[in-house]
């Protein structure tokens, strides 16, 4: 299965994470996820992989969080739709290799999955 890093070329830990995988001879797909966002099924499966609470996977200071009325005790299926329809809510980087995931905080992090 393809491995793939959803980027923000804007996010320097993103841009951190690119780098290190590139380094390391890694052949990975770049989905830069603001401009092609993953659907509410691609972030049901992302949670299932990265194995974290939803709220974990998101960026909840964001103004877009308070302002779509989201809070610690908003549903999961609240939080991942509002991520589906805001994907600048979602945590940077995030790396997939076949049904591992991790998030590139700190960028190291993707290593353990490889």
């Amino acid at each position: 299965m393809a491995m793939i890093l959803w980027h923000n070329p804007r996010c320097s830990k993103s841009r951190q994470t690119l780098a290190l995988l590139e380094e390391r001879g890694v052949v990975f797909e770049v989905r830069k996820y603001l401009e092609d966002a993953p659907s509410l099924a691609e972030l049901t499966a992302a949670q299932v992989s990265l194995q974290v609470p939803v709220l974990a996977m998101m960026r909840t200071k964001e103004a877009e969080f308070k302002a779509l009325g989201l809070s610690q005790d908003s549903t999961e299926a609240e939080l991942l739709a509002a991520m589906a329809k805001v994907p600048k809510l979602i945590e940077r980087p995030v790396f997939f290799n076949g049904d591992k995931a991790a998030i590139g905080r700190p960028p190291e992090k993707v290593l353990d999955i490889l």
